[in-house]
């Protein structure tokens, strides 16, 4: 275990960024985003980010091959960033989790190589949740934002940040920074008391996810319930955008008029063109593409991945759907079917 004075924040950033591309949580526009840190830079004050450290491991556009056409020749043009190593600060427990998904999805067969590029390359930093929000639900899920995992675990106790390396990545990063200290963990265990304190008490922790597997699919797939459930949704995909686990995306082919460029580009199952072919889409209306979105997360995904649902429980969809529709609303009223 490693410790640091708060107030030397600042001095354990420079060092980090001194070896490499750093990322913290830090507000720009309104609201907390993963940055690139410069000096100075402050930790928001924000429990999460708008969207969450996937995009520094899956991001929402990415150019991944281009064409050179002469007649009938097609020369193929190498255009991924080959990647450099980074660490990204201040991850919590949930988006911590979530990498697991994603894992469970591009690092299968056939191994999506950008991805896996990128794993490679990033060292995961976690900062347990000191005061978790009324909208945050990880519990529900098995995690503990107490011990958020990471290749680094951090917590933050009265004026000490502590820092216990998890993996061997995380052992090489925090050997490399001489302005930390040996300490033990007592204090981390007051903090992790206080905390699983207090996500007891909030709403959403204990959510019933009972009947959400694969023996109930039909169950679920055919109850009435979507159709009330989904008339109010917009189709915006505002939750699959800010989602730390959707993993769906497109791929576009533009001519810029010097080559063609491919790019991957995040894509929804929220929207009315997702997965459109000639004869046009297998999910006709609202109601359809809601309800995937949805078995996605809580029966389809757990069915095929040993009981790990697709969802996390950061609460972003329940602070940013513009109608107040989220995945606990619908599972309350999917989970009424099956008791």
């Amino acid at each position: 275990m490693k410790q640091l004075t708060l107030s030397k924040l600042n001095e354990l950033f420079a060092a980090m960024a001194a070896q490499q591309q750093l990322y913290i949580p830090a507000d720009k526009g309104g609201q907390a985003q993963f940055l690139p840190y410069v000096d100075g830079m402050e930790l928001t004050k924000s429990l999460n980010t708008a969207r969450s450290a996937k995009d520094l491991f899956f991001p929402q556009t990415e150019d991944i091959v281009g064409f050179q056409v002469q007649g009938t020749e097609i020369t193929l043009e190498e255009t991924r960033d080959p990647g450099a190593p980074f660490v990204v600060f201040g991850v919590r427990a949930c988006d911590a989790r979530s990498f697991d998904i994603l894992d469970r999805v591009f690092l299968s067969d056939p191994v999506d190589t950008f991805y896996e590029t990128r794993r490679a390359n990033g060292t995961v930093v976690t900062l347990a949740c000191t005061r978790p929000e009324e909208t945050c639900f990880c519990g529900a899920f098995g995690i503990d934002p107490a011990n958020p995992g990471g290749d680094v675990a951090a917590w933050m106790a009265g004026e000490t940040l502590y820092l216990n390396a998890n993996t061997e990545k995380g052992e090489t990063l925090l050997s490399s920074l001489p302005l930390l200290s040996d300490c033990d963990d007592s204090a981390v265990g007051t903090v992790q008391a206080e905390i699983h304190a207090i996500t007891e008490k909030l709403p959403l922790n204990k959510l019933d996810l009972t009947g959400f597997d694969g023996d109930h699919l039909m169950e679920h797939f055919n109850n009435p319930a979507w159709s009330k459930l989904s008339e109010s949704c917009l189709g915006c995909g505002t939750c699959t955008f800010v989602c730390p686990t959707c993993q769906c995306y497109d791929v576009r082919d533009f001519d810029t008029g010097h080559g063609v460029r491919r790019f991957r580009c995040w894509d929804s199952c929220m929207y009315s063109d997702f997965t459109m072919m000639a004869h046009g889409t297998n999910r006709p209306t609202q109601k359809e593409r809601f309800r995937q979105r949805f078995m996605h997360k809580l029966v389809y995904f757990p069915s095929n991945n040993d009981g790990i649902y697709g969802c996390v429980g950061c609460g972003r969809c329940l602070a940013k759907c513009p109608i107040s529709m989220n995945i606990v609303k619908v599972a309350k009223t999917l989970g009424e079917g099956t008791k």
